[in-house]
């Protein structure tokens, strides 16, 4: 009977296909799609929502096009999770560009209405993998200030040609995955370690397989020990420093919101973490 019951989530996903068409919750409703040519790379639904709650928004998505010359960081995000001692977290990055603006890409579950994420089902064909291409202030926001985690937010060294290497990399795998669906899978299909194929496409070997990858509420630290985080802190000085929450909730609306959450001049004193989820994305 205990071996039926191990066996039973293994054989009813066994038929199951990876899909584009299912009935999925609002806020991951919408793929991204890109078309890169030369230097301009234009991406349609760029999720840009506007919270009340963790559950209620204004749903809307922009279309806009990137110059890939004008690209001029890339930042690294970690939002650890409360609950699971350290282990747990989402990770993402963010792109910077000359003309101020700056854009999220954020490798997810893609859920179903009613779906919330388990780290078993997710060994188990469960959930869709997506990226989401989205404004910065929404990816953040609703993390800082409604979901309540703490959010570090990393400069990353690299040349502007690894950077938009990277963008490419991720924009490309981003429209591959709106023709051709993939599950996400708990250990080998997450949030950091297609962050870590996207850096080691660029630099094969940079990142090598540590704890950090496979437990990513341990990647800011892997990635400061590798050298990648712009920064001559130690690292618990870097942990202070990058932290973004008071700065996020006290410049939501502002019309330079990603300016302001780099200007350290304008956050009030650090306050200790309020926890928050007990689960990722």
């Amino acid at each position: 009977m205990l071996a039926a019951l191990v066996l039973a989530p293994t054989l009813t996903c066994a038929w199951r296909k990876p899909s584009n068409q299912r009935d999925w919750a609002v806020d991951q409703s919408v793929l991204p799609r890109v078309d890169i040519r030369g230097e301009l790379a234009t991406i349609r639904n760029v999720r840009d929502f506007r919270y009340q709650s963790v559950d209620r928004y204004s749903p809307s998505w922009y279309d806009a096009t990137y110059d890939l010359d004008k690209l001029e960081s890339v930042w690294f995000l970690v939002e650890p999770f409360d609950g699971w001692g350290g282990t747990a977290a989402h990770t993402f990055v963010s792109f910077g560009f000359a003309d101020g603006r700056f854009v999220s890409i954020s490798v997810e579950i893609r859920k179903e209405k009613g779906e919330a994420f388990s780290a078993l089902r997710g060994l188990l064909d469960e959930y869709e993998l997506m990226y989401v291409i989205g404004d910065e202030r929404d990816l953040l926001v609703l993390r800082t200030n409604f979901r309540r985690d703490d959010v570090y937010l990393y400069p990353m060294r690299a040349s502007r040609a690894q950077m938009q290497q990277m963008f490419r990399e991720m924009a490309a795998r981003a429209e591959g995955l709106a023709r051709r669906p993939e599950f996400y899978n708990t250990l080998t299909n997450t949030c950091t370690t297609n962050l870590v194929r996207h850096v080691n496409a660029i630099a094969p070997g940079r990142i090598p397989l540590r704890p950090g990858v496979l437990l990513p509420g341990y990647s800011d630290r892997l990635a400061w020990e590798l050298g990648l985080i712009d920064t001559p802190l130690s690292f618990e000085e870097a942990r202070r420093r990058f932290r973004v929450n008071e700065r996020a909730r006290r410049h939501a609306v502002d019309p330079a919101f990603s300016q302001r959450i780099r200007d350290r001049s304008a956050a009030p004193p650090a306050q200790p973490s309020t926890g928050g989820n007990s689960a990722p994305p």
